[in-house]
């Protein structure tokens, strides 16, 4: 190859949606893609040939469809086999963040409803059907956030995280990395490493994380999805000890590929090369000090570009420039690339991870049942729901009651109208006949403009039951304003009716004032309220002891997500999702994640410093009694830590129970760092019918007991510790087991 045809593979220069335009009544290449393919002798990758969006402009009108899509990725590839000497395939890159980010793709729930599933099974039957999606339009590589974590939810990305725990988000890494390598995909893991820890949850912004903090919390995530077979990880924006992770050696090569024996691609978030200008003052340089930290594929830079100059200045080596080409050319082969045209694509094969394969199902139908298995009830004063059928007048109120839009997240193409399933449109289909289901928004979603209170708080007042659905939007319009890298800017004022999503992070946690007066007006009629949280992040929530008869968590649902609320409210089935993250009480007292440092903190003066709602914390339309933890011993040694863990769990109400038991350990003595409060290891579900007993059962290993040595090393350390079983982080029983030292 020459050195041209070199540089050439390792770029990603181009935004795909510059790589086609409308001609007649169909699609054809333009003169720029062709010219970024002569330009190089070929092409290493395109990114969002299909991407939809307002960043983007694309949509209905101009934009690609499922077929549309199908063909055009093909011109792509016909184009460069027959106009480049070389001929080789370009791989195609697309978001999938939450289903395929193209028009009439499928969209999922957000990934914290999906960590309130705690189900990585079910993820990966989700995995499976999104990437399907995306392999029949002609991709290969799909991009998805999975590695962040949310340990502060001011953070506007939050919606994008599986949780706070870093074990939760192992267990979903996983699960996404087999769903995708089911249907041929491979998958680059958003976003390596430490994005989630940023100072005030700023996007973007600094962290200061030690050594200690990032293999202990945040790179748990991204160990287990290398481990899984992840094709590629993503460098994140942030820095780690005073260089962006992009530059880091550290990260890039010594962890990850001198550690972890990593053999598949380093992606560059969008423009994050070109940031490094800051530092090198010069573009060759930052190419260079990318290249060398172990970055092998750009996105959106012009830096990279000129890797050559690079190479011939002698600023990087030849070497390291032929390491990333063979990076990227080994990814193509093990998607199919280089296979005849309509050969099956390569990957990780069905059933080759840890969860069941099965028949590939429609991505719309596995959307639902994460939405319906997410639904985490709060809090319920065991009177009111689930709603009885003979309820005779309900009025659906709030400003996310009835929009589609405000339910499916950021990072969403533009949707059909009329497609999707509102809260309000759920109640309305579930309602027997004769119900009465009225509806009024009662302020809008941001301000505090009170004037739509009255009418709100009137039909509530002639209401049986009111149901409140408040909480937050990442929904962008045409009136937002874009970063060159598609985050929403807030600063300006241009990002209408945004409280989260990419770029929109918030000092100020609770509910806008003009839904707390909405709240406090319908409470105040005396009937009986049902408060549905419709949002991207843990909003800080007020007393609701007294106002409201029951809280439900919905999180972004997606764009059906209104039947599964309101089947769930009508108790069609019941709630078994579990909190992710803490709720906080006000931003004031962040951080409020369970698994601090065990310093036996007591709190501030003037408020408590623990959760309005904890970690794991999840009701039923039952109730479930826990048995103390019993464990098959006492002690077990350092090298060979086998046991078994049991808890007898007991449904001691009317109806069945869908219950997820958590497994914590706490370190009570030894090890080689201060303890924390306890950390979530392992989690199953218990079916029970009503008056049912059953038994949860986890196999203690290695695994379950290790922890991080003085030399960043996961093992099992000599001492005592607790493993404690129980519905939550903050509702547990223990039983003590003796680690003992190796034998010489």
């Amino acid at each position: 190859m020459t050195l041209a045809e070199k540089v050439g593979q390792v770029n990603q220069r181009m935004y795909g949606w510059d790589a086609y335009e409308r001609a007649g009544g169909g699609h054809r290449l333009t003169a720029a893609f062709r010219a970024e393919v002569a330009a190089f002798g070929g092409m290493g990758a395109l990114y969002g040939l299909q991407r939809a969006d307002p960043w983007s402009g694309v949509g209905f009108d101009d934009g690609l469809d499922a077929a549309a899509g199908a063909a055009m990725a093909e011109q792509v590839q016909r184009h460069v086999r027959e106009h480049t000497r070389l001929g080789i395939p370009v791989l195609l890159v697309e978001e999938m963040p939450h289903g395929h980010q193209a028009l009439d793709g499928s969209v999922l729930p957000v990934n914290l409803a999906v960590g309130a599933t705690f189900d990585p099974e079910l993820y990966a039957q989700a995995a499976a059907a999104a990437g399907a999606e995306l392999r029949s339009r002609g991709a290969h590589l799909a991009l998805v956030s999975a590695l962040d974590l949310v340990r502060d939810p001011r953070w506007g990305r939050a919606e994008e995280c599986f949780g706070e725990d870093p074990h939760l988000a192992a267990r979903l890494t996983e699960a996404l990395v087999d769903g995708t390598g089911r249907a041929g995909v491979g998958v680059v893991l958003k976003h390596f490493a430490g994005q989630g820890a940023t100072l005030g949850g700023r996007n973007s912004a600094a962290t200061e994380l030690g050594a200690r903090e990032l293999h202990e919390i945040h790179l748990v995530a991204a160990r287990a999805g290398v481990a899984a077979g992840a094709s590629g990880v993503m460098a994140a924006y942030n820095e780690f000890d005073g260089l962006p992770c992009v530059a880091s050696r550290y990260l890039l090569t010594e962890v990850l590929r001198e550690r972890w024996a990593f053999e598949g691609v380093v992606m560059a978030d969008g423009g994050a090369v070109d940031r490094l200008v800051r530092l090198t003052g010069d573009p060759v340089a930052a190419a260079s000090l990318a290249l060398d930290a172990g970055c092998d594929l750009s996105l959106w830079d012009a830096c990279f570009a000129r890797l050559g100059e690079a190479v011939e200045q002698g600023l990087v080596a030849q070497a390291a420039l032929d390491a990333a080409v063979a990076r990227v050319l080994t990814l193509k082969f093990r998607l199919g690339l280089f296979e005849q045209a309509g050969a099956p694509a390569g990957g990780t094969s069905a059933g080759a991870g840890p969860y069941a394969a099965g028949p590939l199902q429609s991505a719309a139908e596995v959307g639902e049942r994460i939405a319906r298995a997410s639904l985490t009830l709060l809090a319920h004063d065991g009177a009111v729901l689930p709603l009885s059928p003979a309820t005779g007048r309900i009025a659906v109120l709030g400003p996310n009651a009835d929009r589609v839009e405000q339910q499916i997240g950021d990072y969403t193409a533009p949707q059909r109208p009329g497609s999707g399933i509102t809260v309000l449109q759920g109640v309305r289909a579930a309602a027997a006949p004769g119900t009465e289901v009225s509806y009024a928004r009662g302020c809008a979603l941001v301000g505090d403009d009170v004037s739509e209170v009255p009418e709100a708080a009137a039909l509530a007042a002639g209401a049986d039951v009111a149901v409140l659905v408040l909480g937050g939007s990442s929904a962008r319009s045409a009136g937002t304003a874009f970063d060159d890298n598609g985050a929403a800017v807030v600063s300006s004022g241009a990002a209408p009716g945004m409280t989260c999503g990419e770029g929109v992070d918030l000092a100020d946690l609770a509910l806008p004032a003009g839904q707390l007066a909405l709240l406090d007006a319908v409470s105040a009629t005396g009937t009986p309220v049902v408060v549905v949280l419709v949002q991207g992040r843990p909003h800080a929530l007020p007393d609701l002891d007294g106002r409201a008869a029951a809280v439900l968590s919905a999180w972004y649902p997606g764009p059906r997500g209104g039947r599964a609320v309101a089947e769930v409210l009508f108790g069609v089935h019941e709630p078994r999702g579990r909190l992710p993250v803490s709720v906080p009480r006000s931003a004031a007292q962040l951080p409020v994640f369970y698994n601090g440092k065990d310093h036996r903190y007591r709190g501030y003066v003037d408020q408590t410093h623990l959760p309005r709602y904890p970690f794991g914390h999840g009701l039923s339309y039952t109730e479930v009694h826990y048995g103390p933890p019993r464990l098959s011993c006492g002690s077990v040694g350092a090298d060979a830590p086998t046991l078994t863990c049991r808890v007898t769990v007991r449904n001691v109400g009317s109806r069945p129970a869908d219950e997820t038991v958590q497994l914590y350990l706490r370190r009570l003595t030894g090890g080689s760092s201060w303890p924390r409060v306890r950390e979530l290891r392992a989690f199953t579900r218990v079916l029970l019918a009503p008056g049912a007993e059953g038994e949860a059962v986890f196999e203690v290993g290695a695994d379950t007991l290790a922890s991080l040595d003085r030399s960043l090393t996961w093992r099992v350390e000599p001492g005592t510790v607790s493993l404690e079983t129980g519905p939550c982080a903050t509702r547990t029983q223990g039983a003590s087991l003796e680690i003992t030292a190796p034998r010489p």
